[in-house]
This record gives structure tokens, sequence and C-alpha cells, in this order.
């Protein structure tokens, strides 16, 4: 998928444990953030774009609290939030137009979008087709009940969830369980789901000693589960989230000239902290910061 973990299908908490102890249901919407018009960097803009008064987003839903469709179908979330916010700095409306996530690239390079929105990692293999303006770092993150702690560096005989064919399925979590192997410990017992969702409520239930997924996955599930999940150590494998755009686009500045407003202004953490995901907070946002 966009992020650092592929991961398929919905991914808010909807209570899909047959038990009688379903997680909370999902925010499908946080109070927007007001955000004024900047002239000196509405003036930054590319003429074409300033001209049309919009921002043209390719996005591909779901990936929440990112951005998925709430109950109406409308398109919301932490990134949608920010990008809005963004928008308005501008003095711009952003149109999100939905794509194929590997068609989002392609339609940049053409000039269909003015920028994608979908939790892209930014990669060097990625930057030799466009630039990124980085406005998040996200890696893995565990999470666990409160008074029952685990170690993501140790939980060797421990039961631990993920949503399948996930990296941490398919890499993570079979690697941390070879070495308790190889050191004459217990394996880690991999509870693989179809759904986010239900690998959550699996932690939330007793079911599941800890869960593992990208970050701001992690972040949002323990946020929704109203004190019934906290953090498991600290994020690891961290790389940025960036918007692509047409490489050498003016643009690039401008979005990041708009991001730096916002930090500045609070904005940006008050964005973060309606959607949970201020662990993976910039202080100062880059292009193309990518190392990997």
């Amino acid at each position: 998928m966009a992020g650092i973990v592929a991961v398929a299908g919905s991914l808010a908490l909807s209570g899909c444990s047959s038990k009688s102890e379903p997680s909370a249901g999902p925010s499908e919407s946080s109070t927007a953030v007001k955000a004024d018009k900047v002239d000196d960097i509405a003036a930054t803009l590319p003429d074409d774009i300033k001209k049309s008064g919009k921002l043209i987003v390719g996005v591909n839903i779901p990936y929440a609290p990112n951005e998925f469709k709430d109950a109406s179908g409308k398109i919301v979330g932490f990134d949608v939030d920010l990008m809005n916010a963004i928008a308005s700095t501008l003095g711009l409306t952003a149109e999100y137009r939905e794509s194929d996530f590997a068609k989002i690239i392609p339609s940049i390079q053409q000039g269909t979008y003015n920028v994608g929105m979908s939790s892209f990692t930014d990669t060097k293999e990625r930057q030799a087709s466009v630039d990124f303006v980085d406005y998040f770092n996200a890696g893995i993150l565990w999470a666990q009940r409160p008074g029952s702690p685990i170690d993501p560096n140790n939980a060797c005989g421990k039961k631990v969830a993920v949503q399948a064919t996930t990296t941490e399925e398919t890499d993570e979590l079979p690697a941390k369980s070879k070495k308790c192997t190889d050191e004459g410990k217990p394996a880690i017992e991999i509870l693989k789901f179809d759904g986010q969702d239900a690998a959550t409520n699996a932690v939330v239930l007793g079911q599941a000693d800890a869960m593992s997924a990208d970050s701001p996955v992690t972040a949002y599930a323990i946020k929704q589960s109203k004190g019934k999940l906290e953090a498991a150590g600290e994020i690891f494998d961290s790389a940025p989230y960036g918007w692509p755009v047409q490489k050498g686009s003016p643009l690039a500045q401008s979005l990041q000239k708009a991001l730096e407003h916002l930090i500045q202004s609070g904005a940006y953490k008050e964005i973060a902290g309606n959607w949970g995901v201020e662990a993976g907070m910039v202080t100062k946002p880059v292009i193309n910061g990518g190392t990997t």
C-alpha cells in the first residue's frame, strides 16, 4: 500500500470479534482546523494552479486514519484535514480524485493531478520520478493492554496480532520469532487476521498479548480504544511520508512553506492530535528527505 506497511481493506475499528466487548467505533470525522490564506506563500504557487483556484489531489482509499470514507462516503482523515489546511493557506480548494495507488505518481507526471496524498513513503526510487514534500514520519508501533507490558524486542512466547499480508506478518515478526528460537527461546505466536480491526480487538479482548501495525494505524487504534490500549515501546523502522509533485515543480516549495506555517501556527499539531498521530509529527518539513 502507500506507506511502510502494505495494508489492505478498511482499518476502522468496527468490533468484528464475536466476543461481547468490541472496541470503540471509528471517529469518522474531526473538527476542521481553520487555516487562513497567507498571501506571500500563495504568491509562490505556479501560475496555472493559482489561476485555477484548485489543488487537484490524487488519493487512494482506504488507509485509516490517514484517508478513508465516512458513513456518508465523504473522504476524511488526518491527511485530508492537513491537505485542506494546506490548500486554505495557499488560497486554494483541495479537490480529491480517487485513483489506484499505482496510477497516482504517473498521473502527477502527466499533469492530471497536482499532488498525491496516500501516505506515500518517500524513497530514493520514487524520487527519480517525482519530488516529495515530507510531512510525517511513520514506522512500526506495537500496542498492548494497560497493565500487561510487552517488549517488542523480547516477545518470545507471546501472542502478537497482525493484519495478514502486512510487513509485520511477512517480515518483522518472523524475523523476531526466528531470533527467539535461535536463542533457544519459545517462538512468537503470530495471530493473523484479515482486517486490522479484528487484530486490534484480539488485544483488547485478551486473545493476544500485543499487536503490531503501521505507526499511524496503531496510534489511531489506541486513540479509538478509549484507554483499553496503550503503546508498547517506541516507533521503529521509521521513514518519511511525503506528498509527491512533478519533478522540479515550484509547487514543492509552496507546499513546504505552507506546512512550515501550519507547524508554526500550531494547526499541524492540532490536526495530528485530532487523529491521535502526534508521534509521527515533523518539526521541519523537507523536500526529498527519504534515504532508503
